[in-house]
């Protein structure tokens, strides 16, 4: 049974919500207002009885995201010092020692107070999660609509900002954000270069997923879809992010897959073109500088930097191996093995690399619960498009999820609520790939007949 139109309106709207108030974790009220509304919808699919059950890829997301939790947890259970006392833990024992103290119980997180508040950060994914798997409060067009719709404001709101560039900030919504840049309802220009990026490919899907209406209706319907495309792409030549430039290509390649027919010849022109502008990407995200991402940096210095920055962690999640520093303790601990001699003119707040970062705060639980989503995900995606489950806007999840996992490699996107709500919504239309019930009318209009007495 369907649900309602208001039932199904609760996950479009979180997730404008989510687009318009979540793009920094400067905003400290606006993501608290997030993660209370997402507290009530989780709260809600928990209640919630139905008598069919979750898919079975739905099923083990889940159960990595709770063992993702239970990761975190353990790092904040006070320990004895036989146990956490391995690696740069050492040190803090031998100084207890000294002191002529026996070693206290201490958790693994050297941040917990950080670690709890990092934590409450997956509230808005997951609620975005349960209320599409859980509730079924969405449609998959509304939910193409409200990203469209958020991506549009962005937009609006981006032109604004150049424009009064140098005159005024008041457009800029946080203190600390990309000034002269479109950034939309972000701090960052990368992340609104994400959020026009990932749209593209729901525009395909919308485009193919209307084929089953009528000859007029479907015209007029691909002259809007082909307009907001260009809106889109002056959107992202406005925010000026590489990451945005470096990702653009590969992703309308590969949402031309979505709209052109199987049969097509051109079908292996474009997967070509798609995996090679995905390594030009990679090239160029790569030799980007850390910081606005604006064209133009260099790229020498910007190499060095992200190689210093590399570097750096990797040494610390060599010292905090197998339980890792905790989680959301990255920026404490990356300060630790700064060298003065290296100390670059941008402000380190992050690994710019999510998986590396991952890895030192989580250890080998965290190296491990990455390896396995990564072959969940590689798995969804081989069924989506080999297997051909699930529709156009299945497809379009795949394609905007992979973007982000590619940008994660030198960035970090899924730090904003709005981003990883997006996500979620991306890894609950891959997770449920059975096709909808098509709802719309016959290609041709119903033939009207002349009766002559």
């Amino acid at each position: 049974m369907a649900p309602s139109p208001a039932k199904s309106a609760v996950a479009p709207a979180y997730l404008f919500c989510c687009l318009v108030l979540g793009g920094s974790a400067q905003g400290i009220w606006q993501n608290m207002l997030l993660q209370l509304l997402g507290l009530a919808i989780t709260a809600w699919a928990a209640a919630e009885s139905s008598e069919e059950p979750l898919p079975g890829p739905s099923r083990r997301l889940l159960l990595l995201v709770i063992a993702g939790v239970a990761v975190v947890a353990l790092q904040l259970v006070p320990l004895p010092a036989s146990i956490w006392a391995h690696g740069v833990r050492l040190r803090l024992a031998h100084d207890y020692r000294l002191l002529g103290q026996p070693a206290p119980w201490l958790p693994i997180s050297l941040t917990p107070y950080g670690s709890l508040s990092t934590l409450l950060c997956i509230i808005p994914p997951l609620a975005m999660f349960c209320a599409i798997v859980r509730l079924k409060a969405f449609r998959p067009s509304w939910l193409a609509a409200a990203l469209i719709a958020g991506a549009i404001a962005g937009i609006m709101l981006g032109a604004l900002q150049v424009a009064g560039a140098g005159r005024s900030l008041r457009w800029y919504f946080y203190a600390e954000t990309n000034v002269g840049h479109a950034v939309g309802f972000f701090a960052n220009s990368n992340h609104m270069a994400d959020l026009l990026v990932i749209t593209l490919p729901f525009v395909a899907a919308i485009g193919a997923a209307g084929r089953s209406r009528n000859i007029e209706h479907y015209s007029a319907l691909l002259t809007v879809l082909v307009a907001l495309a260009l809106v889109l792409i002056v959107g992202i030549v406005l925010n000026g992010s590489l990451a945005g430039y470096a990702l653009v290509v590969p992703v309308i390649a590969a949402s031309a897959l979505i709209v052109v027919p199987s049969a097509s010849r051109w079908r292996r022109w474009i997967v070509l073109l798609a995996a090679i502008s995905v390594v030009a990407a990679l090239a160029a995200l790569a030799a980007s500088a850390v910081g606005s991402g604006k064209i133009g940096q260099d790229a020498t210095g910007s190499v060095q930097t992200r190689e210093v920055i590399l570097r750096t962690t990797a040494r610390a999640i060599a010292d905090h191996m197998p339980f890792g520093s905790g989680l959301g303790s990255f920026l404490r601990v990356y300060r630790l093995y700064e060298s003065p001699a290296s100390v670059i003119s941008e402000y380190v707040v992050h690994a710019h690399n999510d998986y590396a970062e991952l890895a030192l705060e989580l250890g080998i639980p965290g190296v491990l619960l990455m390896l396995l989503f990564l072959a969940w995900w590689g798995r969804a995606v081989w069924a989506v498009w080999r297997r051909a489950e699930g529709g156009p806007f299945t497809r379009a999840a795949s394609i905007a999820s992979g973007a982000v996992l590619i940008h994660s490699l030198v960035d970090f996107p899924l730090r904003t609520a709005a981003i990883s709500a997006c996500f979620a919504m991306f890894m609950a239309l891959l997770s449920d790939r059975r096709t909808p019930p098509r709802r719309d009318p016959a290609d041709l209009r119903p033939t009207r007949h002349l009766v002559f007495a």
